[in-house]
């Protein structure tokens, strides 16, 4: 197993940048154009993607959780949908490494229950996964659509979604239903009230992929969770809001823990 391709821009306290199912860290750009004079940026392409294409690791929480711990340095994580998943998971169980949480329409349980009305149906995770089979490349595009569906830009968000999503490589058809799969099955809820780390909740009112009220609901469970809407943002709105985006995650770190300073020569020892 390789270590994970990850690219570092900026200048400034470190931040990690986590993106979705099918898509790559490159689909960050606008965002990482508005972040990078006041934050070094780490940007993870997820196994199977991009330039980790082939890397060996399987798209499952703890697996990629750890092997992005190992590839970045001690920083606040910023997980997009399917990141904000692998983010929620790594801050619950290694809030040593991860001072602060950022969950970009992203929730603890993506498909709908009893006691989470706010999710989607599991019939649209199931009929992604069995279209994976017949026609991949249509299956992201019907799913990229729905990303952009409900934007104020929507047609200049997909096309940016389209123009991005192969620009790093094709995706792993193996590693795509991996990643279905752990969308459709994932719950991480009885995570959220021992939640050790403060976290920001950034949605956009527009989404059709994570329900706003799932994350203002998430919001009200974890302990020091701030809950923040977009107005007129979709699934993606760094892509077209990103200097709303920026602003609410600057305004965010600005308060939250800074990683632990690596000790200087001398300093951490006992002294005689």
């Amino acid at each position: 197993m390789s270590g994970l391709h990850v690219d570092v821009v900026g200048s400034g306290l470190p931040l990690v940048l986590l993106h979705g199912w099918a898509m790559h860290g490159g689909i960050f750009a606008p965002l990482v154009t508005a972040l990078r004079r006041r934050r070094t940026l780490h940007i993870v392409d997820l196994p199977g993607h991009g330039h980790n294409r082939d890397c060996g690791v399987p798209l499952a929480l703890d697996a990629v959780a750890h092997a992005v711990l190992d590839a970045v340095p001690d920083a606040p994580w910023c997980g997009w949908s399917l990141g904000g998943l692998i983010a929620l998971h790594a801050a619950s169980t290694q809030p040593q490494r991860i001072p602060a949480l950022a969950m970009l329409c992203a929730t603890p349980k993506f498909v709908v229950a009893d006691d989470w009305p706010q999710g989607m149906p599991r019939q649209v995770f199931s009929g992604f996964a069995d279209g994976l089979r017949d026609d991949w490349r249509g299956t992201i595009d019907r799913f990229i659509a729905l990303e952009a569906f409900g934007s104020d830009h929507m047609r200049e968000e997909l096309k940016m979604l389209r123009d991005a999503v192969l620009a790093h490589g094709e995706p792993s058809p193996r590693v795509l239903a991996e990643g279905l799969r752990t969308l459709e099955d994932s719950d991480l809820r009885d995570a959220l009230p021992a939640l050790r780390v403060p976290s920001l909740w950034l949605g956009g009112r527009r989404d059709r992929l994570v329900n706003p009220d799932a994350m203002r609901a998430s919001a009200g469970i974890a302990p020091n969770a701030r809950f923040v809407q977009i107005e007129h943002a979709g699934h993606a709105p760094f892509l077209t809001h990103a200097e709303e985006v920026a602003e609410a995650l600057l305004t965010f770190l600005a308060t939250a823990p800074h990683p632990n300073p690596l000790p200087q020569a001398g300093e951490g020892a006992e002294q005689p």
